[in-house]
């Protein structure tokens, strides 16, 4: 059972409401997705860190409803 991309971005802007978010389904199947995440509130954070804020956003759907999810993060481009 898959997730909808709606329901990925929504997740990630609960938690990051400040972010950009583009979800990407890379296989058409629900399970595989690209999350391109920007937010301010990566400031002063490591790649992990930035990435650990956006697995906490899914609270614990990762590995369940979310088989796979390649996330890549940024400050946004004004910053």
């Amino acid at each position: 059972m898959g997730m909808d991309a709606k329901e990925i971005e929504t997740l990630i802007l609960d938690a990051l409401p400040d972010a950009q978010v583009r979800i990407e389904d890379l296989r058409g199947d629900g399970d595989h997705y690209a999350a391109y995440v920007a937010s301010p509130s990566f400031a002063g954070k490591t790649r992990v860190q930035q990435h650990q804020m956006v697995y906490a956003a899914l609270r614990g759907k990762m590995g369940d409803a979310l088989h796979a999810l390649a996330i890549q993060t940024s400050l946004p481009e004004n910053q």
